[in-house]
């Protein structure tokens, strides 16, 4: 679990860091140009990093179905090696579809590349939007058979940030999808995306490190000395 949220908090700073200091010399400067160089290492450096958070949400989905489902091959199913393997996969598969966006953004023409970008963002995401479901389905209904309350709240404690976590990084993405086209929508959208891209990573850390007791117990002690 540790092994996938240090990662998810890897990503998370990446995926920040390419859109935000762009955007605060745009706030600060009067010209707001970009060269067609800097255009395009910034959302070739946003496409792996977005790409790569969709492939570890699914991931982590699959892990605490294999933790609530099966907690007792847990440690044999997800083994070091297959955890390895699974986040190597997702920066992978990352990197694969930021070259094919950037190759068929040189080639073809600005409608015709974004059809691409909107065919395969969409399929990269109702991909690990069906991984999410099908994981969550399963272990609500292992949740459902358990009798015992406390058991029951365990297993909520084990998945509820990850939940959290997968709502708040596709709810402004189906917000965005679904909005109708429009002068007002298009300023909504924008909102939208300063949400996605700066809010959603600096909230991420804060939720799995709230939930951690040793976390919260090593912030008591650094406040406790401080103040």
């Amino acid at each position: 679990m540790y092994l996938f949220l240090g990662n998810l908090a890897f990503v998370d700073a990446w995926l920040s860091s390419t859109v935000s200091p762009k955007m605060l010399v745009n706030f600060f400067s009067e010209s707001k140009m970009i060269s067609l160089s800097e255009c395009m290492i910034q959302f070739f450096s946003f496409a792996i990093s977005a790409t790569t958070e969709c492939f570890l949400l699914a991931t982590m989905a699959y892990d605490r179905y294999v933790a609530i489902c099966k907690p007792l091959l847990y440690p044999v199913i997800m083994s070091n090696m297959l955890c390895i393997q699974l986040i190597l996969l997702s920066f992978l598969g990352g990197l694969l579809h930021a070259i094919i966006h950037a190759s068929f953004l040189f080639r073809l023409t600005f409608c015709n590349s974004n059809i691409v970008h909107h065919f395969y963002s969409g399929s990269i995401q109702v991909f690990t939007i069906l991984t999410v479901l099908v994981s969550y389905t399963l272990v609500l209904f292992t949740i459902l058979k358990k009798k015992s309350l406390q058991g029951i709240r365990k297993s909520f404690s084990t998945c509820g940030a990850h939940l959290l976590s997968v709502s708040l990084y596709y709810g402004p993405l189906l917000f965005m999808y679904v909005r109708p086209g429009s002068a007002e929508a298009d300023d909504q959208d924008m909102m939208g995306s300063v949400f996605y891209t700066v809010i959603i990573p600096f909230l991420n850390p804060i939720i799995y490190s709230l939930r951690n007791k040793k976390v919260i117990d090593s912030l008591r002690k650094i406040l406790k000395r401080n103040v």
